[in-house]
C-alpha cells in the first residue's frame, strides 16, 4: 500500500486543474497562483507519486497512460472533497471560492451577468467566472460548476433544474414597419425581409398559433441571416428585417420603442431554462445561490 504520508494531497487539486484548464498557466490562473507555483507542484507530485503525468510540448499538454489514470482517480477524489465541505457547511457558511458558469451569449449578458455581480456583492468571498458562447461546453472537462441552457435538453448523464421559461417574440424596427403595409395575418410576414438565426434547425419555418388554437405555418424569405441572437438582435435593430428572438432579448427594446412586437395575438412556441451541473450527491452551495437568484430575478424579486 501506498505511503500516502509521503504525498502532498493538496497537489491532486493542482493536478486536476492542470489537466482540465490544459495548460499550466491557465491553471495558474483558475488557482490564483504563479505558473512556476503550478510548474514545482507538479514536478513535485511526479516525484512523490514515482511516475511521470504530463507530457509537456512547446504546443499542448498531454497526459502520459499513468497520468490518465491517475488524473481519473484523483478528479473523483477532488469532487468527493468539495461535496464533503459543501454538505458539511451548507448549512452555515455563505458560498464562498470560484463558480465557473457557461450561458449562450445573449442570456449570459441581458441576465445572467447582471445577476452574477448581484450575487458578487452579495457574497464576498465568491469569485465568479461567466463564459459566454453557444457551443455547448463539457462541464466535467472543463471544470465548470454549472451550465445555463436554453430550450430543448439533450439527454446526458448531467442534472437539470428549469430556472425559468421564456418566449419567442416576432419583432421588427418602427422604420421597416413603416415602410411595408402592416401585416394583419401570418400570411401577411412572407412578403416582408426576415432576419434568420442560422443556427436553428429551420431558421426561416415557424408555426404561429392563434388564442382559437388554429395553427399557421410562415415560410419567410430571409434577407440576412446570422449565427448567434444577438447578431440577429442587432439586424433588426437596424432595420434588417422580421426577426423572432426570445424574450428576455427583446423586452427591453420593445419596452424603449426601438423594436415592436408584431402580430402579438398570435403566439410562438415557448422553452425552457435549465441549470445544468454534473451529477453529485449534494448540490454545490455556489450553484444553489446561483440558481436562487436567477429564479429571484425571473419572479422579480
Amino acid at each position: 500500500m501506498a505511503n500516502l504520508s509521503a504525498i502532498n494531497l493538496n497537489r491532486l487539486v493542482v493536478f486536476v486543474t492542470v489537466v482540465e484548464a490544459g495548460s499550466l498557466t491557465a491553471a495558474a490562473a483558475r488557482l490564483g497562483l504563479a505558473k512556476t507555483m503550478v510548474s514545482t507542484h507538479m514536478q513535485r507530485l511526479e516525484a512523490e507519486v514515482g511516475a511521470s503525468l504530463l507530457i509537456r510540448t512547446t504546443r499542448r499538454l498531454g497526459l502520459t497512460e499513468a497520468g490518465e489514470a491517475f488524473y481519473e482517480a484523483s478528479r473523483r477524489i477532488v469532487r468527493d472533497a468539495e461535496e464533503a465541505v459543501e454538505a458539511a457547511g451548507q448549512n452555515s457558511a455563505e458560498p464562498r471560492g470560484t463558480l465557473r458558469v457557461t450561458a449562450p451569449i445573449d442570456y449570459g449578458a441581458t441576465v445572467v451577468a447582471p445577476v452574477a455581480v448581484a450575487l458578487r456583492q452579495r457574497y464576498p468571498d465568491l469569485k465568479i467566472e461567466l463564459l459566454a458562447g453557444d457551443r455547448i461546453f463539457d462541464l466535467v472537462g472543463e471544470g465548470i460548476d454549472v451550465a445555463i441552457r436554453i430550450g430543448k435538453l439533450t439527454d446526458s448523464g448531467l442534472q437539470a433544474i428549469k430556472v425559468a421559461t421564456f418566449e419567442d417574440w416576432l419583432v421588427a424596427s418602427p422604420g421597416l414597419l413603416a415602410s411595408h403595409t402592416s401585416p394583419s395575418t401570418p400570411q401577411d410576414l412572407s412578403k416582408l425581409p426576415f432576419v434568420s438565426l442560422s443556427v436553428l434547425p429551420q431558421p426561416t419555418t415557424w408555426t404561429f398559433e392563434a388564442l382559437d388554437g388554429a395553427k399557421e405555418q410562415v415560410q419567410f424569405q430571409a434577407a440576412f441571416s446570422a449565427n448567434t441572437a444577438y447578431a440577429v438582435r442587432a439586424a433588426a435593430l437596424a432595420g434588417g428585417g422580421l426577426a423572432i428572438l426570445p424574450d428576455f432579448a427583446v423586452q427591453a427594446d420593445v419596452a424603449a420603442g426601438q423594436l415592436v412586437r408584431v402580430l402579438p395575438q398570435w403566439s410562438l412556441p415557448n422553452g425552457g431554462i435549465h441549470a445544468v451541473f454534473p451529477a453529485a450527491r449534494h448540490h454545490p452551495q455556489k450553484v444553489r445561490a446561483l440558481i436562487e437568484a436567477l429564479r429571484a430575478h425571473v419572479d422579480g424579486g
